[in-house]
């Protein structure tokens, strides 16, 4: 009978413990004020420039409590640091004030004559400083002014660190991170500093040197004098970048260090960020299991700091229900998500644009994408229809777009051809929309990209007129001495020249990799905006051959090749931000393209693809929707017009070892005649098509070295008939 109290006496009795174990944890990871002085102990007096820090928080002396507040939990580490005396490290325990002496500490002092002038330098020093911090997030060109001006007052090397280390955060802060890196470089060259060198590895990072990164974590780490936060950091950088290197057992270890950490001295936000990462390692390694898990503890972490990360918290574990195709629960947490995100904004970073954020409409469509893809189509539509209207409603053209198109492909698969093509057609003025203000866009980029160089280049200026003047000074104090080391101040100017030969290849060096930088971004840039520019003028070719199939009443074929059609769509869709896909691919999309073509006109050409068996066609990539403007002339053009059948053949045959040639061949009836036939319009809408194609091709031949070639020529003497050559090179390793 004890025995049977016992057994049900002992559920009540681990309730209990529980219950009173997290109360217990509650209020050690409650947060409270101390009050920390920092004095000399020779003197008694406080130390007021001393950096006072906790948790990676800075805190400044105040003058009215003549002590630093610093807020803390129990377990937290404070670092007190000053350039006069070594480094203290401290665990607080609780809200009791803390005092810490410092022995031997002697301040800097200042003669009566220099006085004045360093308090107006100084003065100057931390009003431009403050300047450039207030203006870093609001104006880039005042920031970077007040940098020049800085730098003009001639300050010392640690303020110089100091400088170069603020316009490193500038640059990283609008995204210039090759700068950033640059500029930290510059200001651990003057100071050497583990924080800055995290920053440094930071910015690496997110300019993918993944190396410089690894390597700037791995030194700070071993410097040794870096407190709990900051080593719980380097740990998490570190793994961040064995993780995009997908290297995930590295990546798995780095984040279990900064996690046991991050509980050791309850850094909640770090616990909650590295839970979610150890969920990502798992789930990139098809662990679901275990991703779940620690993807469940995110949330529930989450939850208790704040709206706005759980929210952050809920996209991101949604998106992994998405990739497990677990759609059920992906719908529950966006549905639940929506509740909060009519009131709730969250930026995924600082300086992000709505595009980034977390919005109604972005979670509609995800709900409604999730519907689709569990084929459960009429749930779909109104999430859908509801994204459209919340992103028309925010001018978030992009949500807009992909929900319209989404939209159309349900109304497709339901059968509702009528609403399927007029919300294509809205699909498309969006497109055309999007693309008019991504050129505006890149207008504004290279705008952008001229004035932070101009920007850079005068702040180099700057370094290099102060070189210049230390030169001229000391040049001047040898010309004193000039009869007693003649042979001294020749080896000097020597020098001197060979310094200043130098700086100047650096700086055109510089200047050439800044060019060559900008020339890729906006070769990128055409390169999309042409692409844009192809896909709605092969889809309304495509869309006027499905209409005339409905003029006819020819309904099975219009549904059979609205069907192809479709297919058709989505993987030139997909492809359409590639540069190059594989050539499998592209002879895919080509064989469905050519039979639509054949079905509609029949009598007017039969058609043979013929690839040699010999070509590794696994070796070569392609430009996507690079062949079918040619085939789209060929029967537009030279076979439509034909009053007999015509040909059409598509061959790809080895040319050498590293290159194919691809043949299309027809024997319409020829280029003049199809120029004698057209409209001024149609020719004026011809050339602007084929003169994409060669800005395309000469874009990619300069990104590419050479990659393709093309030749268009008459197929026969007489002039009938066209025949495109075009010669692709194997991919290089």
């Amino acid at each position: 009978m004890k025995k049977l109290i016992y057994i049900l006496l002992l559920p009540i009795f681990l309730l209990k413990f529980s219950s009173i174990y997290s109360q217990v944890d509650k209020e050690l990871s409650k947060e409270f004020s101390v009050k920390v002085q920092v004095v000399s102990k020779e003197t008694s007096r406080p130390i007021k420039d001393a950096s006072v820090e906790v948790n990676g928080r800075t805190y400044r002396f105040s003058e009215i409590t003549g002590s630093y507040t610093v807020k803390a939990t129990a377990g937290s580490q404070l670092e007190v640091s000053h350039p006069n005396f070594n480094r203290v490290f401290y665990t607080i325990k609780d809200d009791e004030d803390i005092k810490v002496e410092v022995e031997g500490f002697t301040p800097k002092r200042k003669s009566k004559l220099s006085s004045y002038s360093a308090r107006k330098q100084t003065g100057l020093y931390s009003q431009y400083l403050d300047s450039v911090q207030f203006y870093k997030k609001k104006d880039i060109d005042k920031s970077l002014s007040f940098v020049e001006k800085t730098l003009l007052i001639n300050p010392n090397k640690s303020q110089r660190a100091t400088v170069f280390k603020e316009l490193a955060e500038v640059y990283f802060y609008w995204k210039q991170y090759d700068l950033a890196v640059e500029n930290y470089q510059i200001s651990l060259q003057e100071v050497n500093s583990p924080r800055v060198r995290l920053k440094l590895a930071k910015a690496a990072f997110l300019s993918e040197d993944y190396s410089s990164s690894e390597q700037n974590y791995l030194q700070s780490l071993q410097s040794g004098v870096l407190n709990n936060y900051l080593r719980l950091t380097a740990y998490q950088g570190l793994g961040d970048v064995y993780l995009a290197q997908k290297n995930y057992n590295q990546a798995k270890a780095n984040y279990e260090k900064a996690l046991e950490i991050a509980k050791k001295n309850l850094i909640t936000p770090k616990i909650t960020d590295l839970n979610s990462k150890l969920a990502e390692v798992f789930a990139a390694q098809g662990n679901t299991q275990k991703a779940d898990g620690y993807f469940k503890n995110s949330l529930k972490l989450a939850s208790e700091e704040n709206k706005k990360r759980s929210l952050k918290e809920q996209q991101k574990v949604a998106d992994f229900y998405n990739r497990s195709q677990r759609y059920d629960e992906e719908i529950q947490l966006r549905k639940e998500s929506l509740k909060e995100a009519d009131d709730i904004v969250v930026e995924a970073e600082s300086n992000e644009s709505l595009v980034d954020s977390i919005t109604s409409q972005k979670i509609n469509y995800k709900i409604g994408n999730a519907y689709m893809q569990k084929s459960e189509y009429e749930e779909a539509i109104p999430y859908l229809k509801k994204s459209i209207a919340d992103a028309d409603k925010n001018k978030d053209l992009i949500i807009q777009k992909d929900a319209t198109k989404r939209l159309s492909e349900v109304y497709a698969t339901v059968g509702d051809y009528t609403e399927a093509l007029k919300t294509y057609q809205d699909y498309v003025e969006l497109v055309d929309t999007l693309y008019s203000r991504k050129e505006q866009e890149i207008q504004q980029v290279k705008r952008f990209s001229k004035r932070i160089s101009d920007n850079q280049n005068r702040i180099a200026s700057l370094e290099k007129d102060k070189e210049l003047a230390d030169s001229k000074i000391n040049l001047a104090y040898k010309d004193q001495q000039l009869v007693q080391e003649s042979n001294k101040r020749q080896k000097w100017i020597i020098y001197s020249l060979i310094g200043g030969f130098l700086l100047m290849v650096l700086l055109v060096y510089f200047m050439f990799r800044t060019n060559k930088q900008q020339k890729l971004a906006n070769n990128l840039l055409a390169l999309k905006s042409m692409r844009s520019q192809m896909n709605p003028h092969f889809i309304f070719n495509a869309l006027n051959s499905v209409n005339s199939f409905i003029a006819v009443n020819d309904e099975r074929s219009a549904n059979r090749y609205l069907s192809e059609f479709s297919a058709l769509m989505r993987s030139v869709l997909e492809n359409s931000d590639e540069d190059f896909i594989p050539l499998t691919k592209e002879i895919e999309l080509l064989e469905l393209y050519v039979k639509l073509e054949h079905n509609r006109f029949k009598d007017k050409f039969d058609y043979n693809i013929n690839i040699d068996k010999s070509i590794p066609l696994d070796e070569y990539s392609i430009p996507p929707m690079l062949l079918q403007p040619y085939i789209e002339n060929a029967i537009w053009h030279g076979l439509r017009y034909k009053k007999e059948k015509g040909k059409l053949q598509i061959s790809m045959l080895p040319k050498n070892n590293d290159s194919v040639t691809i043949l299309i061949e027809d024997d319409g009836i020829g280029r003049e005649k199809s120029i004698e036939m057209k409209t001024k319009n149609q020719l004026k809408q011809k050339s602007k098509g084929m003169s994409t194609i060669k800005n395309r091709i000469a874009i990619l031949n300069d990104m590419y070295q050479d990659k393709i070639s093309v030749v268009v020529s008459d197929a026969f003497e007489d002039g009938s008939g066209t025949k495109v050559a075009l010669i692709l090179k194997k991919d290089k390793n």
